[in-house]
């Protein structure tokens, strides 16, 4: 689609493009993907070999590998627990990363950039489908309110940079993302990755009865990871706007509906209750995703192949997986 915020410019396949995070469940899947759409030049560090904390290491790699592009999927993450726990962590240590990347792409003149965010940056009780004007309009979840707060404040670097340098920066808000590669931790892991891994090792060890947190009622959107990586490249060749573009299925299920297919996947026969004294967490989340699909871009990959795909991995990885 033309018109103003779209673009169509296919990014050159051979300058070097920076995966920031190209390790983690996003990162390795947009990594996965520029490769198999033909990038020769994709560069990535682990956080062994480069602390995006430290601020002076990140500005002697940009020195040096003066990347054309960037992708920033570098992040602290996870679930209401562990958001809820550290929040002065979560807060702090992305604050870092982002400010830190953004800088060090900004001195060495990085063209495109997209920083990724998460639908947790919109108000609780936004209007659904939550669409990208709500931004700044409410009261945050307080459960991740500082993790909302960092990659808010990573979008308005972003718009900075577009206003005072012109370059032709952008950002992408995913909704829930699951896939192969995800954290299975069960105390620092996403809603779908644990209900994969509890309902799992139920089955295996023959136990009666799986029990998970609050109601069940929530309705959640989920968006498979090699989705959410086609949908970043379609956006640095399709879209050229300083608004935030919400990423997602523009569909949702409740936590308990969720939780059933999980279950009936990996064979589990037993009861399934839910402790209501802990937190659900916001209602609903649902993303509108007309800008996306405006830009030319619609997801793939059916919940219940994703999920399929997801248990295989999971189940071929399990013994790998830290605790």
């Amino acid at each position: 689609m033309n018109g103003p915020g779209y673009q169509a410019e296919p990014l050159d396949r051979e300058s070097v493009l920076y995966v920031a995070g190209h390790r983690g469940l996003v990162g390795s899947a947009v990594w996965r993907r520029l490769e198999s759409a033909g990038f020769t030049g994709l560069v990535g560090r682990t956080s062994r070999e480069l602390d995006l904390k430290k601020r002076d290491d990140v500005f002697a790699f940009f020195r040096h590998q003066r990347p054309r592009y960037a992708v920033i999927a570098a992040a602290k993450v996870g679930g209401i627990l562990a958001n809820d726990t550290y929040p002065a962590d979560f807060l702090s240590e992305n604050l870092q990363i982002q400010v830190n990347v953004m800088d060090a792409a900004l001195a060495v003149g990085v063209e495109r950039l997209i920083f990724l965010g998460s639908s947790c940056i919109y108000p609780k009780f936004a209007p659904q489908p939550i669409h990208e004007d709500a931004l700044l309009t409410g009261y945050l979840e307080p459960t991740n309110d500082a993790y909302a707060i960092a990659k808010i404040a990573g979008i308005m670097q972003v718009q900075a940079v577009r206003r005072q340098h012109g370059l032709r920066w952008i950002s992408a808000m995913p909704t829930n993302l699951y896939g192969p590669g995800d954290n299975f931790s069960p105390t620092g892991s996403h809603v779908l990755p644990a209900l994969i891994r509890r309902y799992d090792e139920a089955a295996r060890s023959g136990t009666a009865v799986v029990e998970n947190w609050g109601t069940g009622n929530p309705r959640r959107e989920f968006l498979h990871v090699d989705d959410m990586a086609d949908a970043v490249l379609h956006l640095l060749e399709h879209y050229d706007g300083p608004e935030q573009v919400n990423v997602g299925t523009g569909t949702d299920v409740t936590i308990r509906e969720i939780a059933e297919t999980i279950a009936r996947l990996v064979g589990f026969e037993g009861e399934t209750r839910w402790d209501t004294s802990k937190p659900d967490g916001t209602p609903q989340k649902l993303l509108d995703v007309s800008k996306l699909r405006d830009a030319g871009w619609t997801a793939q990959i059916s919940l219940e192949d994703g999920l399929r795909s997801t248990i295989d991995w999971y189940r071929s990885n399990s013994m790998g997986l830290r605790e």
